[in-house]
């Protein structure tokens, strides 16, 4: 594991048991803190690959499916394909590709490959936009699936303020559990740290006690240090995960950001005592990418850190390829 050293006291939160973020002040000394170099990361992380297992095992498989935003975010969207998308996240392993039951149903010792001993494997929250919100709330009914929708201008974030509160509180409003915002880049672009934290502290006022997930959109900030300084911005705003993408830019997620995002997450809660999430988002689309990122994660937080409360990935065809190549199911 990596850890910056910047020379300033911890920041106490006011109520450590609060499961939401609740944030810090804006503290000026850790953004004057140095972000870890280059070099350092890159080293870390060729430490981290060469334990990669290229084969998921079923354990892995299961906590990818646990921990899968599953998404659609479609201009074509429309009631029947998020009803789909939501039949599919109540129970993913209960479906193939093309949305019927899958017909190898059994394992070796006998049990239906979509149950194991805490019940059924469901999906992490299935996010839609916000006219689906009522779709989604009526299919997950009492499957204990979160309905989650994005928010703030997604995936730009370039409306007038009042706007994007508007937005954030209208879904909360209309029942989603998640929002998903994110950060107009030019504030981090020409560094106006300050008006970025305002707005994602409105953000966090606006979605109350639902779960705000910061999208910084890395491959649009330019560098490691930036990426680092706009995680500690949307850390001490009040950010219950940090997510890497919209999924819309033309780079999305990538391991070096991902693993400067770990690294602020760390230190957040080695300064606060709060454990705050990672979302990888965009273009993680296979088996193979989504182990890769759950072997990121949990060699720098934890094996515990891979689950729903902390870890997601932000998909939509990857659960195709998932249950496509699920571990000791034939094909």
């Amino acid at each position: 594991m990596i850890h910056a050293f910047i020379p300033t006291e911890p920041v106490t939160a006011s109520n450590p048991e609060n499961p939401v973020n609740p944030g810090t002040h804006l503290d000026p000394g850790w953004m004057k803190g140095a972000p870890v170099p280059d070099e350092i990361l890159d080293d870390r992380l060729q430490d981290i690959w060469t334990t990669f297992p290229s084969k998921m095992d079923e354990v892995k498989a299961t906590k990818a499916l646990r921990s899968m935003d599953l998404t659609s975010l479609s201009s074509d969207d429309t009631p029947e394909v998020v009803r789909r998308l939501c039949r599919q996240g109540r129970d993913p392993l209960g479906f193939n590709k093309r949305g019927g039951p899958m017909e190898a149903s059994r394992r070796e010792d006998g049990r239906a490959p979509s149950q194991d001993p805490e019940g059924v494997i469901r999906v992490a929250a299935v996010c839609v936009h916000f006219p689906f919100i009522p779709v989604a709330l009526d299919v997950l009914e009492g499957s204990g699936v979160p309905v989650a929708t994005v928010g703030g201008a997604f995936p730009h974030g370039l409306t007038p303020l009042p706007a994007r509160l508007l937005e954030i509180r209208s879904a909360v409003e209309a029942g989603a559990r998640e929002v998903d915002v994110v950060i107009r880049r030019d504030l981090a672009l020409t560094e106006r740290w300050e008006e970025l934290y305002q707005e994602l502290s409105r953000f966090r006022e606006a979605v109350g006690r639902a779960t705000l997930k910061v999208i910084l959109a890395t491959g649009e900030l330019g560098d490691r240090g930036r990426v680092a300084l706009a995680a500690r911005i949307a850390l001490m705003a009040g950010a219950d995960f940090l997510k890497t993408s919209t999924g819309k830019e033309r780079v999305n997620a990538t391991f070096p950001e991902g693993l400067v995002m770990l690294n602020e997450i760390q230190e957040y809660r080695r300064r606060t005592g709060i454990q705050v999430g990672f979302k990888a988002a965009g273009g993680i689309r296979t088996q193979t990418a989504a182990n890769r990122w759950i072997h990121l994660a949990a060699s720098e937080m934890g094996d515990d850190y891979i689950c729903p409360k902390t870890f997601r990935i932000g998909a939509s065809s990857l659960l195709n390829d998932l249950l496509e190549h699920w571990p000791g199911v034939p094909e």
